[in-house]
């Protein structure tokens, strides 16, 4: 069975959240206020850019007390661009709001948040002289994660979600760094925590493909 004619089931990225009765009850209220899957998809790329420009503007700010504020305000934009990523798929299935070009929808946003998110936080430190690398590295290696994956659905295989460092757990290292960098704030320590974590999601990213890329051999190998 190739990938454009498995059920839609199939190809959701598993979040145990969807199970939930809070994670219904979210999806019929945004369904009963007139938001579609599409609007819900749009809408994660807008807090993957307001993200990406939290970390942006950390690099124009001298007071740590803002510097606070961008790293929470962009911390909790990427914790709302896993929620639209959540409920755009329950409006659509659950829901019944399933369009045909809903997959363009459901992926595309997904990619630019990712690069705005990583690209911003490539600039966030000025004075840190590999920053940038590590970000565009991140931005690269995140897209591509998501680029395998879909890839060996096209190719005839399953789409393998699988980490160490697929999107929840990418999220996860960015608002795990922005929380941190809050604390080294409040302390006044001058650890940048930001560069570590783009370097956990750069070896997180490769070991990821690799891994990917071995299931999606070793599936069509099998067939």
């Amino acid at each position: 069975m190739t990938a454009d004619t498995k059920p839609p089931e199939v190809l959701r990225r598993p979040i145990s959240a969807r199970d939930t009765k809070w994670a219904a009850a979210v999806a019929r209220t945004l369904a009963a206020s007139g938001l579609r899957p599409n609007h819900i998809s749009l809408l994660s790329a807008f807090f993957g850019l307001a993200a990406g420009a939290s970390f942006f503007w950390m690099r124009n700010v001298n007071s740590a007390g803002v510097k606070v504020v961008l790293l929470l305000w962009a911390a909790a934009c990427m914790q709302l661009r896993l929620l639209c990523n959540l409920f755009d798929g329950m409006v659509a299935i659950e829901g019944g709001f399933k369009t045909k070009s809903g997959e363009v929808y459901n992926e595309l946003p997904d990619r630019f948040s990712d690069i705005f998110i990583f690209v911003g936080a490539a600039y966030a430190l000025p004075d840190f002289k590999w920053l940038p690398e590590l970000g565009w590295a991140a931005a690269l290696l995140s897209v591509m994660t998501a680029y395998v994956r879909a890839f060996g659905g096209s190719a005839g295989a399953r789409q393998y979600f699988c980490g160490p460092m697929a999107k929840q757990q990418r999220m996860a290292v960015m608002t795990a760094a922005c929380v941190v960098g809050v604390i080294l704030l409040a302390v006044h320590s001058s650890f940048q925590i930001l560069p570590w974590a783009l370097g956990v999601v750069i070896v997180g990213c490769v070991i990821t493909i690799a891994r990917r890329t071995w299931l999606i051999i070793a599936d069509l190998e099998s067939k």
